[in-house]
Formats: C-alpha cells, structure tokens, sequence
C-alpha cells in the first residue's frame, strides 16, 4: 500500500490559517492596526473602499521596518514580540503569533512601503496570494503603508458569503472601536470611500468616549478607580437612569485588549440589582490592568475569549468597583469620624437632670372641616352624587362600586360573527378589564381574555405594515426639534433604512457624523419621548441584523408599535374596549403578536362549569 500522507504546499496551509484569523474584511483591519500599535505609531489612518472588498489601506508613522524584516514578515510565525514560549505569560503587545500578515497575504494582493528611522530609503515590496511579485527602494515616510486589494480573490467561496456593503462596514467600525477605546493618546482617522467617518484626537479617555460615542454618553457616566493586590479596575459605567433595553455599549478590556467575558458581565448586572429594571442594560467602559501572568489570552484565535486564573475574585472586587461607584453617585451618607474643629455634641448622661421640653398648646377639638354659619356650604358633584364637602368630606373617598355583569346581560345583545378561524362566532359588546392588563368578554364557547397591550401591538404592526407599503404615512411635526447621536457604526447603519424611517412617518435628517434631527413622528404617538423612541427603534433594527429592505419594514413596523402600544395599567373605557376587539379581529393573525407572542385565549364554558361543581 502505498503511503498517503503528504505534506500540505506552504500557499495552502496559508489559505487554511487565513480561514481562522482573517474572516472578513474587519478582521485584516483589526490586525493591521494593532501592528501599528504595537509598533509604536502615534497617528493611523485607515481607508477603505466597498467596505474593506475592494481596498484596505492603513497609514502609521511607527517604526517602520527594515529590508529584512519586511521580508521576513510575511512568514508563517515569524514576530518580533516573542522569542520563547514563556514569553506567552509576559505579554504586553497585542500580536504575538505571527500569523496576521502571512494570513492576510494568503487570500489578497499586498502591498508594504516601509522605512525605518536612520534609513535614506524604504522598501515597496507587492505579494499576490503569498508570493512575492514585487521587491524595489521607495522614498517614503518613517513607518508603514499597507495596502490590501481584492480580499478573497483567489477563495472565491469566502468572497462569496461576505455580507453586504453596509454589514461589512458596521463589522468595521465595531473593530475600530474595540482597539481606538484602548489607545486614546493616539490620532486614529478612518475613511469609507473618499469620506470620513472618525477622526479622532489623542486626549483623555474620556474625550476620546465622547468623540466615538457623543457628548450625552459620558454625561451618564460614573467613574472606577480601584486598585488592589490582584488587579486594577478602571473606567466608566453608567448611572441607572441611562439603562437600556438595547443597544447599550458594553466594553471590557484588559492590558489594552477587547474581551468578551458573560460572567464579568454578569457582576456588572448584580450591582445595579434592584436599581434598574430586569431585562434592562447599563452601558460601561470598564478596563482590567492584570498581571500577565494570571490570563492566557491564547485560548481563541480572536483572542477575545481569555481566561483569568482568579476569575472569582476579580468578581467580587468588579462588583464592589462598581457598587462604589453607584454610592458615590447617590451620595449615601457616610460615618466621619474626622470631628476637630466640629461643634461638641454632649454625650447623653442618665444621671443629669433632664432639659425642660418646650411647650405646644393646640385646640384638641378644633376641626378644619367644621361647618361654619356664616360662610355657605360648598356643594361638589362627585361620581354623580351631590356632596356637601365640610359635612360630608368623607364620601369623596369613597370607591365606586364596581359593576357586576350577569350572564344574562353579557348576552342579550351578543350578535354572531365569524372571527379568529371559527374560534370565535359570538361576543359580547360589554367588556371587562382585569388589573389594567386584560380585556375580558363573553363569547358563545366560554370567556375570552385578551391581553390588551399585546392586541395594540398587533394591531399597530398591520397598520404600519400597510402605511409603509402604501407610504401613506402621516408625520406630526414636534414643538421643538430634538437632537440624536449615534455611534458611527449604528450611523451608518441609520443612513441604511433612513429612507423606510420617513416611509413610516418619521422626518429626521442626518446633520454630519453621527448626530440626526428629529423634526417628525408619525401621527398618533403624541406625547412620547421622539429621541427615546427612534434610539430604541434602530436598537431593535440592529438587534436583529436584518439586510434586506423587507424585513427591515418588519422590524421597523415591530420596533415602533410596541413602543408606541397602550401599556399595562391604562384604564380602558367599553368603547376604546370595543374598538380594540373590532380591529384585532379584522388583523390577519389575531392569536400571535408580531414577535410569536400570545394575544388571547378563551377559556371554555364547560371548564367554567366544572369550577362550580
């Protein structure tokens, strides 16, 4: 039998390393830019153009690279960060394995200009699909210019299956984002196409969050600063009142790397237990400063995933850290034992003779309410009686009795219908609504009970489906026009469906960057929140990743009647009962919400019977 294993060509076993590290075009901009960092740039710049398919460019003024070593770069695992496998435990550089660039150079066309300090002249080398194809002196600027072409040109299947244009660039900015909230001393600019979407300036930590995320994030920030023996915990994480169902930013980095850690999370959500409502999220920036010894953050070829070695303890100390910062922010009153210079409080003495207590006279039988002979009595209508207030005040508390249905009302006036598929033949047009929540009424096969705020939901979602299919929306203008900032990857995701926003009713505008004008709504949602209400419509668009225009009129048409549906605790009259049932009938899908939920169900006359024995 002749022998079957062989050794894999080096282009290859390229292109089957690139499949892990390189997955899209966000992932050759991440680790560009990090070389960049680790190289010591104070100022990058990327461009791309069609998303990263087309070109990915990044500019540094780092050290740059010698003749040699730009070579030798493109090499499976050769790097400059380590030398042994114990400097695995002594990281302080984001790149280590040295796959990035021979990954990147596998699946696309490469160009490097580079020069060190101290050399007259730098080197233009061009690899296509890990062969090099080019090697000539370029005059050029102290650091490095890499620029990537046609990205899986040569892996036709992988080019296939990258999403479009504007998920590819969001995918980008996220990127962006992980690594510019971790380097604020350094300039970072990022081009889509000829235009700028970031440019930010070394600063603070601080400015550099309000610079991605706007001037109203930092506002509802709190600052952490605690250093211990096993680590050091700083950041910021909001107050209450900024939770959010969607949407909210939520970061962690340790030794200047983005990670992913659902139990670090969760320690965050303990703290703010009791505080904020369940389901809802606080945004936070938290950074971990860790010997790096105690992590391994070689578990993931992301390296997003890393593994603490006292995971538990640093728990505690992040729930503390963040419990602190929540006291500091609510002013608790402290203990403060510092009392020089402090007025003297006499200790309390049960020897001494009392002090004399001041005296307060007062008219035992002296009555506000009291009728008064010269003054007429004041009559008022109060839940259709005549009160007269001073004698008879009492009454005005008194609750209304409730009214009783009988049976025989219920159905006197029921008239048959065929609704919900034959479920439903016969209502009554007298309803109950039980606790605010549900509406209950008669029909022939027993007691049907529907939950009023998700019938609204249904009923909005046909109704908004239908505007936007028709783009007969109505837009209300507002009072004032109000002001909404985004990040730029949800900018640009914003831009994306602008168009459907104004098909449903909406009149917002983009001003530049990431900040929009809401000059509109759609008529009949008066009265809410106009920023509150399109921040966590495009938090529900993004939540669900949608592309095309289809569902993103669904998501759009979910988003706006669940915020803008009647909620739990209004107080319904018969007729506004009435109307509700009326239109949920005439929906095309009267059981489930738009999201799968249970609108109504009927509970039968034999399982009322058997309850009474």
């Amino acid at each position: 039998m002749s022998d079957v294993i062989q050794l894999l060509p080096d282009s290859v076993a390229n292109q089957i390393a690139a499949g892990e590290v390189i997955q899209r075009p966000a992932s050759v901009i991440k680790e560009l830019v990090e070389n960049a960092v680790d190289a010591g740039a104070q100022n990058v710049k990327v461009l791309v153009v069609d998303a990263g398919r087309t070109s990915i460019q990044v500019i540094d003024d780092g050290c740059g690279m010698s003749e040699t070593d730009a070579r030798l770069a493109f090499e499976r695992h050769a790097t400059s960060k380590i030398r042994q496998a114990d400097d695995l435990f002594s990281l302080h550089t984001m790149g280590f394995r040295g796959e990035a660039l021979p990954s990147v150079a596998a699946v696309s066309q490469v160009e490097l200009i580079t020069r060190m300090a101290g050399e007259d002249v730098g080197i233009h080398l061009t690899l296509q699909g890990s062969k090099l194809v080019g090697h000539e002196p370029a005059a050029c600027p102290v650091g490095s210019n890499f620029k990537v072409d046609n990205l899986f040109f040569n892996v036709p299947a992988r080019r296939k299956f990258l999403k479009t244009n504007a998920t590819e660039l969001n995918n980008i900015l996220a990127a962006f984002e992980r690594i510019v909230l971790v380097y604020p001393e350094i300039g970072f600019t990022l081009y889509s196409n000829g235009q700028e979407l970031m440019n930010l300036k070394s600063g603070s930590l601080k400015q550099r969050i309000t610079d991605v995320f706007g001037r109203k994030s930092v506002q509802e920030m709190l600052p952490i600063d605690v250093e211990t023996a096993l680590c050091r915990i700083t950041g910021f994480v909001g107050k209450p009142e900024s939770a959010r169902k969607k949407g909210a930013h939520n970061y962690f980095f340790v030794n200047g790397r983005f990670m992913k850690h659902a139990y670090f999370h969760k320690a965050v959500c303990s703290a703010f237990e009791r505080l904020v409502p369940v389901g809802m999220q606080v945004p936070y920036f938290i950074y971990f400063d860790v010997n790096p010894a105690d992590i391994d953050v070689n578990i993931h070829p992301t390296k997003t995933e890393i593994k603490f070695e006292n995971e538990q303890s640093i728990w505690q100390i992040l729930v503390a850290a963040v419990k602190d910062a929540i006291g500091k922010f609510c002013d608790v009153p402290t203990i403060d034992f510092d009392t020089e210079g402090r007025p003297d409080i006499p200790v309390f003495n049960p020897g001494s003779e009392p002090m004399e207590m001041p005296k307060v006279s007062y008219n035992p039988s002296y009555n506000p309410f009291a009728s008064s002979s010269s003054k007429p009595t004041p009559v008022t209508e109060f839940h259709g009686k005549t009160v007269a207030t001073p004698d008879a005040w009492q009454q005005l508390y008194e609750i209304p009795p409730t009214p009783v249905f009988t049976e025989e009302s219920l159905f006197k006036e029921e008239q048959g219908r065929e609704r919900a598929e034959n479920v439903i033949s016969e209502k009554s047009p007298i309803h109950y609504q039980y606790k605010g929540k549900y509406i209950m009424t008669a029909v022939k096969s027993g007691l049907m009970i529907i939950d009023q705020q998700r019938a609204d939901i249904r009923i909005r979602y046909e109704r908004y489906m239908a505007t936007v299919g028709q783009r007969t929306a109505n837009s209300q203008r507002v009072l004032f026009p109000e002001v909404i900032e985004f990040s730029p990857s949800d900018s640009v995701a914003v831009q994306k469906f602008l168009p459907e926003l104004t098909n449903m009713g909406f009149d917002i505008n983009h001003l530049g960057g990431g900040s929009f004008v809401i000059n509109g709504i759609p008529s009949g949602l008066e009265g809410l929140d106009p920023v509150y209400l399109v921040r966590n419509i495009v938090a529900d668009v993004l939540e669900n990743g949608v592309s095309d225009v289809e569902s993103i009129h669904a998501s759009l048409a979910v988003g706006l009647a669940r915020h803008a549906a009647i909620p739990y605790g209004q107080v319904l009259s018969n007729d506004e009962m009435e109307r509700i049932v009326n239109e949920l009938f005439s929906c095309s899908n009267v059981n489930y919400t738009p999201d799968g939920r249970t609108i109504l169900t009927i509970l039968p006359q034999k399982d009322i019977e058997q309850l009474f024995g």
